[in-house]
Order: C-alpha cells, then sequence, then structure tokens
C-alpha cells in the first residue's frame, strides 16, 4: 500500500509541477498558441519558419505553444523567453477519406523524453469514428496519470448529428466527456455568448480553454471572444491562425495576455499593441 501511495503521491506532483509551466502561478490561467496545423494542412503562413514564429509568440507573453514532434525538432530556440511545450499526440490529414477521424501518432513517453510539460490529442464528438477515439483518450488518461504528465483534451463537436459546433449543448457534451475520462485542460469552441459559454464552463470539472477557430476579421473580434470567454468562466485561450497569421503576432499575444492575465478590456488590451 506504502509503494502505491508513493506512486500516486510522485505522479500527483509531477502533474502539478508541468501544469505550474503551462498555467500562471499567479492567475492560474493560460495563453496557448497551437502550431499543430502542419500536420493537417501543410506548411501555411505563419508556420514555414516554426522558431521564429515561437519566439514571436514568447516574446509576446504565451504561456505555451502546442505542436507535434516537428514543433520542438524544428522550432526550438535556445534563446529569449522562455514557453512551455505541449506535445500533441493525434492528427489527421485533410488528404485523408474522413479527416475528422482522429489517431494517435505519438506516445507519451516520448513526450517525457522531450521535455514536454504536457500533452494533448483531439477528439471529434459525433464523428463516425468517436467510439474510437474516446477509447483512445481514456488509454492515454490513464499513461498520463502513470507518468505525472497534464493532459489537454481538445473537444470538438463535430459529425452527421452536429449542425453547428457552436451549438451549447453539444459543447456541453464534448467539454463534460474529456473531465469523465480524466483530462487536466479541456479545449473546445465559444459558443457565441457569455451565458451559454459559463454553463460549458460550470458543467465542466476541469479548466476550459477556448479555441481560436479561422482566421477573424479584426484584432477586435478576437479580443472581445477573448475577454467574454473569461468572463464567462473560461481559464485562457488556446489561438493559433489568429495569432501567428496576424500582421503582428507578438503584439496580438501581448494585447490577448492582458485581457486572460490582468483583466484588461478590449480597448485597454487594444492600446496595450501600441
Amino acid at each position: 500500500m506504502r509503494q502505491i501511495n508513493e506512486v500516486f503521491i510522485m505522479s500527483y506532483t509531477g502533474k502539478a509541477v508541468r501544469l505550474e509551466r503551462i498555467l500562471s502561478r499567479k492567475t492560474k490561467k493560460t495563453v496557448i498558441v497551437p502550431m499543430d496545423h502542419g500536420l493537417g494542412a501543410g506548411p501555411i503562413k505563419g508556420l514555414i519558419d516554426m522558431a521564429t514564429t515561437v519566439n514571436q509568440v514568447a516574446e509576446g507573453g504565451a504561456n505555451a505553444v502546442l505542436g507535434h514532434v516537428g514543433l520542438p525538432l524544428f522550432g526550438h530556440r535556445g534563446y529569449g523567453r522562455d514557453v512551455g511545450l505541449i506535445l500533441h499526440l493525434s492528427g489527421s490529414t485533410s488528404l485523408s477519406p474522413d479527416p475528422n477521424s482522429k489517431v494517435l501518432v505519438t506516445p507519451v513517453e516520448d513526450a517525457l523524453k522531450m521535455g514536454a510539460d504536457a500533452v494533448s490529442v483531439h477528439i471529434n464528438i459525433g464523428a463516425d469514428t468517436e467510439y474510437d477515439m474516446l477509447r483512445k483518450l481514456g488509454a492515454t488518461a490513464s499513461k498520463c496519470r502513470e507518468w505525472g504528465m497534464p493532459l489537454l483534451a481538445m473537444m470538438y463537436p463535430r459529425g452527421r448529428k452536429i449542425k453547428s459546433e457552436h451549438d451549447p449543448e453539444c459543447v456541453k457534451i464534448a467539454s463534460r466527456a474529456a473531465a469523465e475520462l480524466g483530462v487536466d485542460l479541456v479545449k473546445t469552441n465559444y459558443t457565441g455568448d457569455i451565458d451559454s459559454f459559463r454553463e460549458v464552463t460550470s458543467g465542466c470539472p476541469v479548466p476550459v480553454v477556448v479555441a481560436g477557430g479561422p482566421q477573424m476579421n479584426t484584432t477586435r473580434d478576437v479580443l472581445e471572444m477573448v475577454y467574454d470567454s473569461i468572463k464567462a468562466g473560461g481559464c485562457g485561450v488556446a489561438i493559433g491562425r489568429n495569432i501567428f497569421q496576424a500582421k503582428q503576432p507578438t503584439k496580438m499575444v501581448k494585447a490577448i495576455a492582458a485581457i486572460v492575465h490582468k483583466g484588461f478590456g478590449v480597448d485597454e488590451a487594444i492600446e496595450e499593441m501600441k
């Protein structure tokens, strides 16, 4: 029994230590910049030179970057401000017969060897292969508990029964499903307004970060979504294209971080970019 308790304490401590590298110790919130798009969509704008982009978002105040094995291999830079690393373990390409079906491509053990602070998996709730993705999410969560590795789950409603990926009822199910299977953080879609997103965060017992989605029309649109999601109980953001494809990625991160960590309003955050 003592040996079992020691293993539990060590794994719990490991998660706590690593979570402090991707969540602010002061605010318990986070600004994550996903850069995993290259596997599915190829070398898109903003991810041609990953090392430069990592440096830009780190200097802006990002807590962590997220990507596949290629991110630490080709995007690591040994200078400038430190930033946490979340290694993404699943994926598919846009050329797949079913891009919604995500498969595991990297084991948790590789993330440990590469110095990752957390890992992530992508699950599409409602997809034809949802059952298989959920089974793999449960197995990954178990492995993460064994190794003391924090797990973020990207939970999106996508499939034949899903009329809108932003439907509050669907987003609530997707988020709660991840918590029930033992993840530490949930990334999901914003539902469009504060009241409905508050239902998502209040119904999910683990912290929820809002996804950025497709590139928005204006900087204000991005910042308003960030502000509203935090007001609704979100613990931060995981925004990719709306940051690394922005005209000034460093300033965009700085503005977002001001809302997430400093409690700035949208107008104040825009001023922070000047």
